[in-house]
């Protein structure tokens, strides 16, 4: 098949041809929020989860993927098959886990996985259709991981949904996400307390439907 085995046929057929389901990746730096967000919209709609949150960076080391989860927000309707990948950093040092308590042994298998995930996650992003990138809005957005993202999804024409979460801590800023990456939507959510989930919702639907 030359050419069209090495792209994937059906990766290709896809991208010309309107699909009924949309592959959406959830991405973002460890600890932004990336699994609770995912646990919430699978929640939402199905009455399940995708997988454990931890306070513990990395807690995600594999891709997790969850198909056909259906979302209806104000009439309209979307199917997505959401994949949530591992945390996306550009270091990964074992002593930041015996921080929490591991052994060396255990950090240093935990930063294996971890970069194992990194790995994945960035192979994933040539069979996606768009993505939700999750920022922590307390945290300063002008991050390597949020960059390359951003700049991924500009080269490859691909839609990209900002999330600025955990806006019920009071150090939250969203508006300053919004102010370093104006030319994408964003919406302000709490995964953790549910907060504007409905608009976020609203968004995907408009975004990925």
């Amino acid at each position: 098949m030359g050419l069209m085995s090495k792209l994937g046929f059906s990766h290709l057929f896809n991208r010309i041809f309107r699909k009924k389901v949309s592959r959406i990746g959830i991405y973002g730096p460890p600890n932004a929020g990336k699994t609770t967000l995912a646990n919430r919209i699978v929640r939402d709609f199905t009455g399940d989860a995708m997988g454990p949150v931890s306070p513990v960076p990395h807690e995600t080391r594999r891709v997790r993927r969850r198909e056909g989860v259906q979302i209806e927000s104000n009439g309209s309707k979307v199917k997505l098959d959401v994949v949530d990948t591992p945390g996306l950093a550009t270091k990964i040092d074992f002593h930041d886990f015996m921080a929490f308590g591991m052994t060396e042994d255990e950090a240093k298998r935990r930063a294996k996985e971890a970069t194992e995930g990194v790995i994945e996650a960035v192979k994933w992003l040539d069979d996606l259709d768009g993505v939700i990138l999750v920022m922590d809005a307390t945290e300063d957005p002008y991050t390597q991981v949020n960059v390359t993202v951003i700049g991924n999804m500009e080269a490859r024409k691909l839609p990209l949904l900002i999330v600025a979460n955990k806006i019920d801590l009071p150090t939250a800023s969203p508006a300053r996400i919004h102010s370093a990456f104006p030319q994408h939507p964003m919406v302000p959510i709490s995964a953790l307390a549910g907060q504007n989930m409905d608009m976020l919702y609203d968004k995907i639907a408009d975004r990925f439907g």
